[in-house]
Order: C-alpha cells, then structure tokens, then sequence
C-alpha cells in the first residue's frame, strides 16, 4: 500500500475547514495520518510532519483544527475519559471478565454526548496505538506549535477542559482512599493501621488544591495553590504499594489483591498526568505528558474488549508468586556437591522402588475392566496416592524437578544482568541442575527396572504364570515404541501435566500462605483438644511446607489416570507416557514374554524410554520456564548469551554435566567448623 500524500491530506484539511464541527471531518483527518502498512508505523511521522507544515502555511487549514478540537472538547462531557479510559473498573476481575466478554458479542452504541466515546470514533483502528506510540516527542511539540493556539487562547473550552480535569483528579482522589483502604491491602501491609494512613489525607488535600485552583480561575489575581502537597501523598501511597507487592510472599497474594493493586497504580498514575496538565507552568510545545495520555487513551480504547490483556496484567504477580514459592522449593532439587548428589541419587532410588509397585497396581487395575470412568478414576488414584507416599518419605520423581528449578532459574536469570561474571554463575547454576536431573533420572530408573522385574519373577512363582499374559506384554513393548506408536506425542501430553502440577504446587503454597490455614490448623480449638497444642502446631507447620507438594502429586497423579478416559470419551488418542512407568513396563514385559523378545525390540524399547524421559524434561521445564520469565517481565532471549559459554563447558569439561566435582562444600565447611570449634558434624 502506498502511504499518505500531501494531497491527500490537504483535501481532508479543505473538507474539515468546510464543516470544523463535524467529527467524520476529523475523522478523516486522522485517517490520512494513519499509515496504511500496519508493520510501519515510523510512516505516520512522515504524515504528522506533513500536517505541521500545512499547518503552519494556511492559517484557515489551523483554524479548521483548532476549532474542531475545541468543539469536541466544548460539546462532550471529558471525565469518563480521564477517569475510566485505561483504568480498571469497580467491578472485580470476574465481573470484569464476564462484562468484556459481553461487549465483544454485543458492543454498545456510542454515546454521542461523551468524549470517550468520540475518541474510540476517532481513533477505532486497532492498531491506532501503535502508530501513535511510534511517533517522537519532538514530532507532537512541532504540531502543537503549528497549531498556534494563542491565536485563540481564551476559548471557553480551554476553562471547561480544565475544570473537568479538575474534578477528574477529584474522582480519581476519592477511589484510590477507597482503594487504599481496602481490607486485603491494609492486611497485607499492617503499617497503614498503626501510622496516619496517606490515603486518608489525600481527598482532603485534593479538596483544598481543587478549590483554591477554581478560585484562581474567576480571580487572575489569587495565586492557585500548587499540587507539590498532592504529589507527595501520591508518593506515600505508592510507597504503601510496593510495600504490598513485597509483603506478598510473606502473607500471600490473590487475583482480587492484585486487581486491587492494579488498579491503584493506574489511578495514581492518571493522576500525577492530569495534576501535570492542570499546572500553570505546563506546555505541549515543550513537554509530553499530554501525548503520553492521548496514546494511552487509544491503546485503552483500541483494546478496551481484550480478555488477554486482563488476564495478563491481573495474574502476573499471581504468578510470580507461584513461580516464586516453586522456585524455593526448586533449591531443594539441586544438588551442590557430591553429598547432595548421592542424596538424591538414593531418594530417587526410593522412589524407583515406590513407582515398581505402583506399576503392578495399575496393570492389576487394568485387568479388572472396571467401567471406564471407575478405572480412569481408580488409576489417577494409584498414582495420587503413589506420588504422595514418595513425597512424605522425602524420596524424588525425576520428572517432577524440571516445573521447580525451572523457576529457580529464572529468580537468577533476574538477579543477573548479563554481565559475563555473573553469566559464568548462571551457568554453574545450569550445570548443577543438568547433573541433578541426570542421577534423579538414573535412580529411578535404575531401581524402577529392577523392581519392576523382581516383582515379575515372584509372581510367576506364586502363581505359576506371568505377570500380565504375552498380548498385554506385547502392547506394553508397542507403547513405548517411539517409532510405531504415539508414545512420543503422549510423553508431551505428561511434561504439559508436570508443568501444570508444578503450578498447581505453588499456587496451593500461595494459598498456605495467603490464607493463613497453618496458624488455623494450629489455633483450631478441636485439633488441639485432639492432638494437643504441640502436636496441632507440628501439623500446621507441616502443611505450611508440603501442601503444595501434597497438592501438586494428587492433581499430577489425577491427570494421568484420566487422560485416557478422557481420550476414550472424546475420541482422540489421548494418554501419557512417564519415563519411570516406561522402565517399569519394559522390565514387566521381558520377564512376561521370558525374554523371547528380539533384541531389536528390547533397545527400541530401551531407546523409546530415554525419549519419552527426555520429552517429559523438555516440555515440562520449557513451559514453567516460559511462566517464570513471563511473569518476572523477562525475555527468553536473555538466555542467548549462556547458550555458547554452556557449549564450551561441556566440550572442555564433559563430565562435570554427569558428576559433582571432587572438591565437595562438606569438606569445606567441615574444616571451616573445625576451626569454628567442631560444630559441622552434628548439623
């Protein structure tokens, strides 16, 4: 498409000069500003600078604007606008949801008496906001001083405009009081109780600004009180904020506290624009609050119906709270030194063991061909309950690390800065993790397959047959086939329930948190009277720690003995695939066939197993990773520059991405504990 000519616009300027009250003229106007190639916005520069030089060459071309402008500011009622464009309703997030949703079926009809609703007229292209962001400070003083507006300074709509973004800054005043004195915020930062509160002196000292600035505007001869008082409250309350948003991994965070949140920071910051406006000493020509507010209101109009960007500006800090909780809990999941690794290397061992049993149970469940919704409920059962029992003995299923150090990962990659000292951290960080998943994986599968087998040979021997007969053994070998079955694709299906049980782990430890349910437990007068004082708090301090981990397994385990029913139900082939359940099934279905199987099949099996572990890894720690960046407003570029120094590790030192170094922190902290007096033994 061919951008804008002068022509073009020139004709717009002589139809707007016909009619200066008619807003389609307007429209028209801004419609030739507009670029007609989306991917180049930097072309309505080129326009603007052409509607500036037409400007300031025909004064009837600037009297056509200026009187356009000043009839749409005189004709309309401005506070909606100022008030509403941009910032979250009163309504809550559900409330809020379910009204976009509603608007996008069945939008309602402009009012032609509001000045929002003119502008969404005016600037109705969705793209609107982009262009106009992409335009330069200096370009919009240029057009402003082209306009010339002391050719008419003393229009009345300049008095109406500012009396209403008067008491818009009024309105503005008395939500965020209401706001900040919310009982979710004032619980969360307890200060605002125990010290005179801002956000009670802020309406009072908005009434007395408002007044004196109306007093100044009927009497040039009184001095209008300055809003230095107002911003220094605006700055308490902000202060009040960030105390919020730091308490929060203390006391917990909810969607409606971060609604809450938000829409106080946007009522702040609309108005310290609107007070910068309202200053004597303000001009367009020289500053850019103005325009800053006019491409705010657009990209507010233009996406005035989006349910994506409510939900992403209203669970970011949800989910940093999340990612947060799962990132400390991802500490425990990386090994430091070799006494760290052999730790995990036996829990993952324990939960081998746990996962072999686990294994029979489901192919025992199997056999019973109980009615499809009873067996999908009684085999996400068996691996609730299996995953659970592994956690309250401390042992570790591989899979579940990567949702966890994933957001570990990502609380350093936000620490850093990209500096290489600080990169040559991360990267030590990343390595530790590579060998941590690495004997996780191998202690599982190392006793999964084992177990597995030696449960096989004793039910032969007390029943006098296999395990499962030579069909069934024959469809477990084609399940984890990566070539001639969907094993792959289901093993994708199961790093999407890990990633989704990692938040669910830290979403219930959030919740732990937030509501206060380890002090309840403890304080419960029933429980105590039961289980005694001591033993209540030793259970409240319990769930304070493991109820997302509790959380997490059960949802985990529900997900994968569902899946298949659900598949079943829909008619898709859906299932899952879990590296461990994979080397357990192996080994059931080579003693059950006595190892009259090729050796073909036995290394496809094998090899079907390493990529089925590898998928669960990959998209599990890929997805939480994307979640830990997002919501810590990073980019995954920034991970760009580890990828080479990662690269020249490993050629150089190969081993260390398997094993722990020799020299172990034990033994440092063993002699540092000497000299401190022997202490370090009994730790």
């Amino acid at each position: 498409m061919k951008n804008t000519s002068s022509a073009s616009l020139n004709q717009a300027l002589e139809q707007l000069a016909a009619a200066p009250a008619s807003l389609p003229a307007l429209a028209a106007v801004i419609a030739h500003l507009r670029p007609q190639d989306r991917d180049k916005p930097e072309l309505a520069v080129v326009n603007l600078q052409a509607l500036s030089f037409l400007l300031e060459h025909h004064f009837d071309y600037r009297f056509a604007l200026r009187t356009a402008l000043l009839h749409l500011l005189g004709e309309t009622r401005q506070i909606p606008l100022y008030t509403e464009s941009g910032i979250l309703a009163n309504d809550g997030f559900a409330s809020t949801l379910a009204h976009r949703l509603g608007e996008r079926m069945l939008p309602m009809p402009p009012n032609p008496d509001s000045l929002r609703d003119r502008f969404g007229q005016l600037f109705s292209w969705q793209e609107d906001h982009v262009w106009l962001a992409a335009v330069p400070d200096a370009t919009w003083q240029a057009l402003w001083r082209a306009m010339a507006w002391q050719e008419n300074e003393q229009h009345e709509s300049w008095r109406q405009t500012r009396l209403q973004l008067l008491e818009s800054v009024q309105v503005l005043s008395a939500r965020v009081t209401a706001i900040g004195l919310e009982p979710e915020l004032v619980r969360i930062c307890p200060e605002v109780e125990r010290f005179a509160s801002p956000f009670l002196h802020l309406n009072a000292e908005v009434q007395r600004y408002a007044d004196s600035y109306r007093q100044a505007l009927v009497d040039k001869a009184l001095p209008p009180e300055d809003e230095k008082q107002v911003l220094v409250l605006l700055d308490q309350c902000e202060a009040i904020l960030a105390k919020v948003r730091k308490n929060a991994s203390r006391y917990g965070i909810s969607v409606n506290l971060t609604y809450h949140g938000l829409r106080l920071a946007q009522s702040i910051e609309r108005m310290r624009a609107l007070l910068e406006l309202l200053s004597p000493e303000h001009n367009p020509a020289e500053q850019n609050q103005l325009f800053r507010l006019i491409v705010a209101f657009a990209r507010a109009e233009n996406r005035k119906y989006s349910v994506r960007d409510l939900f992403k500006s209203n669970t970011e800090l949800l989910a940093l709270q999340v990612t947060e909780h799962a990132g400390r809990h991802g500490e425990h999941y990386i090994a430091e030194d070799r006494r760290d690794w052999s730790k995990m290397a036996k829990a993952a061992m324990g939960a081998g063991l746990i996962v072999g049993f686990m294994a029979l149970i489901k192919l025992m469940l199997a056999s019973a061909h109980l009615p499809l919704l009873w067996e999908g409920i009684a085999f996400g059962l068996n691996y609730a309950i299996g995953f659970i029992i592994v956690q309250i003995l401390h042992f570790t299923i591989a899979t579940k690390q990567p949702a966890m150090t994933a957001a570990r990962i990502a609380a350093a990659l936000h620490e850093q800065h990209g500096r290489k000292k600080q990169l040559e951290q991360l990267a030590d960080l990343v390595v530790k993790v590579v060998r941590t998943q690495f004997v996780a994986i191998l202690g599982n599968v190392m006793l999964a397959i084992p177990t597995a087998a030696l449960i096989a040979f004793a039910w032969s021997g007390l029943f006098g047959g296999p395990v499962v007969p030579a069909a069934k053994a024959q469809t477990l070998l084609h399940d984890i086939d990566p070539i001639h079955s969907l094993a792959l694709p289901h093993a994708a299906i199961a790093g999407v329930f890990l990633f989704l049980s990692g938040l669910i782990a830290g979403y219930y430890d959030n919740k732990a948190v937030y509501r206060r349910i380890p002090e309840r437990i403890a304080g419960h007068p029933l429980l105590q009277k039961l289980l005694g004082e001591n033993r209540a708090w030793r259970l409240g301090h319990y769930v304070e720690h493991n109820l997302g981990a509790l959380a997490g397994n059960f949802y985990f385990g529900m997900f994968l003995g569902l899946t298949g029913t659900v598949g079943i139900i829909l008619g898709l082939p859906l299932d899952i695939r879990h590296i461990t359940f994979s080397s357990a099934n192996l080994a059931f279905a080579a003693v059950a066939l006595d190892f009259q199987v090729p050796a073909s099949a036995l290394w496809l099996g094998a090899a079907g197993v390493a990529l089925i572990g590898l998928i669960n890894l990959g998209v599990s720690f890929f997805l939480a990773l994307w979640v830990a960046l997002r919501s810590r407003r990073l980019s995954g570029s920034l991970l760009l520059p580890l990828l080479p120094i990662l690269a020249r590790r490993f050629l150089s030192q190969p081993l260390a991405f398997f094993l722990p170094p020799k020299t172990d922190k034990p033994e440092e902290d063993g002699a540092a504990a000497a000299a401190d007096g022997g202490d370090a033994p009994g730790k």
